[in-house]
């Protein structure tokens, strides 16, 4: 994919010449790196509210932070411009920083909470809304992302857009909280590798809600692969590195049509073909950071498919050319597939995917990586009871709920 630039992206969003998942990846690595150099919050404010704009094609977009002091909301609206500032509880954004609920609205005047006076003053006609609360690490709210008028064939926002709109909001919060509490980011090398962070994690976020895995899965693989990587003996630095690295795996996904990345049956030999161009693909992308983080994610994007016998792909590589990182990435992405349900099968019960693992040493994944896996299974499959055993109470107290509600109405 060609690197796209802000007049690149309006130009595609425009003319319908990007599928809609290259335009939105086009846009993160657009913003994200700039987001991530900002010092100062009033540049930070117009940045996020220029991706929020573009991200779900509105008219307008403003990032509002409350002030606790004024009990007002304010918001820079661009470079250059003094702040805007509104009462607490005026409009939407008032009440979603008052409920901390996000709002969907398809017609304002037609909303009780609508507050007019802002389109008397500027005579504009204000219609499909969106407001999506900013949460700091304590779960308050500290300020609302809106987003006004969706432009298009379409004049709503849709139920994607909400949640387009609440991914970036997550991140803006924590860039926003950090910018608060360093005060100049360049200041502290610390909180910029947590911005990094926060980039490599929002764009995986982005590769997974596009299939119907859960999105915990990135988050699993990520600390499966940080867990192995210190037990086969990798320091703590270079196990963190692969830790922040292993979301990125599969970026690729975006560009798989949703008809084969969530197919329930055997894909076709051109599906698969298909399927398996997300490995090069996501290297591609990744490969044309600067950044040294991003660069190394490109690899293990790009090799986590391979196999220890040189029958994976993309290149077919073999063994120790396949680099390490890539070799166990391979080996937490398929633990957690087999290990979770998919839109194609149920999760394998833990003793079938110890055996298979035991099985594939020496094929599939490197036998020195299956005996460290085996070695500490309580500790890495840990997860996988817990997140089952928590499923099976859940169920059993639904069917008990629903026998005791039959009872009653017996």
């Amino acid at each position: 994919m060609e690197s796209m630039n802000d007049a690149n992206i309006v130009k595609a969003i425009a003319s319908g010449e990007s599928s809609d998942s290259e335009r939105i990846l086009g846009l993160l690595f657009s913003y994200m790196p700039k987001i991530a150099a900002e010092r100062k919050m009033d540049n930070l404010l117009v940045l996020m509210a220029d991706l929020g704009r573009l991200l779900v094609q509105a008219d307008r977009c403003s990032l509002w932070l409350i002030d606790s002091e004024k009990n007002e909301l304010w918001t820079k609206v661009a470079h250059g411009v003094s702040e805007l500032r509104i009462p607490l509880n005026a409009g939407f954004v008032g009440y979603a920083a008052k409920t901390g609920e996000a709002l969907l609205i398809d017609d304002a005047y037609k909303d009780d909470r609508f507050d007019r006076r802002s389109d008397e003053k500027t005579h504009y006609r204000t219609t499909s809304v969106m407001a999506v609360p900013l949460m700091n690490g304590a779960g308050q709210v500290i300020g609302v992302y809106q987003a006004i008028n969706k432009q298009g064939e379409t004049p709503v926002f849709s139920r994607q857009d909400l949640e387009r709109l609440a991914l970036t909001a997550v991140y803006s919060a924590k860039t926003i909280e950090s910018a608060r509490l360093t005060a100049e980011l360049e200041a502290s090398k610390v909180e910029l590798e947590a911005t990094q962070e926060e980039l490599i994690h929002i764009l995986g976020d982005v590769s997974e809600s596009r299939s119907r895995e859960t999105g915990d899965h990135i988050q699993r693989v990520a600390e499966i692969s940080y867990k192995l990587a210190l037990y086969y003996g990798l320091s703590e630095e270079e196990a963190e590195r692969i830790r922040l690295a292993a979301p990125m795996h599969d970026l690729g996904k975006v560009s798989i049509p949703d008809a084969i990345l969530n197919k329930p049956g055997r894909f076709t030999d051109d599906e698969f073909a298909i399927m398996k161009s997300h490995a090069i693909n996501g290297e591609m992308v990744l490969m044309k950071s600067k950044r040294d983080l991003l660069r190394f994610a490109a690899t293990l994007a790009g090799s986590h498919h391979e196999r220890w016998d040189g029958k994976g792909y993309p290149r077919g590589l073999r063994g120790e050319e396949i680099p390490l990182a890539g070799r166990i990435c391979a080996v937490a992405d398929v633990l957690d597939a087999l290990s979770s349900p998919r839109c194609y099968k149920p999760a394998w019960p833990e003793e079938k995917v110890r055996e298979e693992f035991i099985r594939q040493r020496g094929g599939q994944f490197q036998p020195e990586l299956i005996d460290v896996l085996v070695e500490h299974w309580d500790d890495v499959f840990g997860c996988f009871r817990k997140a089952r055993a928590e499923m099976e109470a859940a169920q059993a107290a639904a069917a008990a709920a629903q026998a005791a509600d039959q009872n009653r109405a017996g």
